[in-house]
């Protein structure tokens, strides 16, 4: 996997990489989602290995959930959810809201969602307190392995207490999934008053 950077090794003991970062099958790929605890300085990334899709995405809030949130919030009714307008949590993506649906079900909680707007995805903490300190943990380190991508993402500390997890997420994620009229009736959202197409609340549905 291709990763810039420069790193000093003792003279004639250089570590061999290849030449292009051509798509390896043996390899395959390395997708890192994270989810950042602002209030704890906590980070989870689960590293995709198939497609950067809406249910991936939801899939690395479910796993946070479960291996972390839920330990840090026991008490939680609701969580809030900020997330970049585009990409595979896009406002507009229809499984990524019916995906949402499903783990509100699941976990019996509120999913409060507020996407930034247009071209304020900068201003997105996970990026400036998260992603910029895990590149530059692994800057210059050859990633030759989905193994060694899951482990410098998890070592990856800072002086200000910064704790980050990763996992390997091997499930495949299909393209194109297409989401029906009849799912999308079915949702329980409610859109905020204020600009409803960015934010809005998911309730669970009730058990029948």
């Amino acid at each position: 996997f291709k990763n810039a950077g420069r790193e000093w090794h003792p003279c004639g003991e250089p570590e061999e990489v290849r030449v292009h970062d051509f798509l390896d099958k043996t390899l395959g790929k390395a997708i890192p989602y994270g989810v950042y605890d602002i209030l704890n300085n906590q980070g989870w990334v689960s590293v995709g290995i198939d497609h950067d899709t809406a249910q991936f995405a939801v899939n690395s809030i479910r796993t946070w959930w479960k291996k972390m949130g839920c330990r840090r919030f026991p008490r939680a009714r609701q969580l809030l959810i900020t997330a970049d307008g585009g990409g595979s949590n896009s406002h507009r993506s229809r499984l990524w809201k019916v995906s949402l649906q499903k783990l509100a079900d699941e976990l019996g909680l509120k999913l409060v969602v507020c996407h930034f707007p247009p071209g304020t995805s900068k201003w997105n903490k996970i990026e400036h307190r998260l992603f910029s300190f895990i590149t530059q943990n692994w800057r210059g380190r050859p990633l030759v392995s989905h193994q060694t991508v899951v482990n410098l993402i998890a070592a990856t500390t800072t002086k200000t207490g910064l704790v980050v997890k990763a996992a390997l997420d091997t499930h495949m994620y299909d393209t194109g999934v297409k989401v029906t009229n009849e799912e999308v009736v079915r949702l329980r959202l409610a859109p905020h008053s204020f600009h409803g197409e960015w934010n809005y609340t998911v309730s669970p549905r009730r058990k029948t």
